[in-house]
């Protein structure tokens, strides 16, 4: 259980990173431009936080699916993360990308919070 915890914990501030990454710096880079002077991303940073998105989140939703049996959470990551790779390959512009990564995380998110409380809760349908 304690690994369980850790992954889905891990895989909250992740998504919670992300989120940050999209809609605040943006900001903080338009209201103090001289920041975009000192802080560059490379753009192979989505790509390395999708790569450590997908085992991530694969490993946490496996191990509380077979404790809890719920589909819901799965689903929920398949879609966040459907959502992310979209966003990181085939975004037609830096807009369509922001709304497909900010969307895609607030799924992954939930599905995370969904299965740590489903394994939290009692809400245990195997006898594991």
């Amino acid at each position: 259980m304690t690994r369980q915890r850790w992954f889905d914990g891990m895989a909250i501030g992740a998504s919670a990173l992300c989120l940050a990454h999209c809609l605040i710096l943006p900001l903080i880079l338009l209201l103090v431009p001289t920041l975009a002077l000192v802080l560059t991303i490379p753009e192979s940073f989505h790509l390395w936080v999708f790569l450590f998105a997908v085992p991530s989140s694969a490993v946490a939703l496996w191990i509380g699916f077979r404790r809890h049996r719920r589909e819901t959470p799965v689903l929920l990551a398949m879609a966040g993360l459907s959502l992310l790779a979209a966003g990181l390959f085939a975004a037609p512009s830096p807009q369509a990308e922001t709304m497909l990564t900010v969307f895609g995380s607030i799924l992954l998110s939930a599905a995370h919070v969904l299965n740590w409380r489903a394994l939290h809760h009692g809400h245990h349908k195997s006898g594991r």
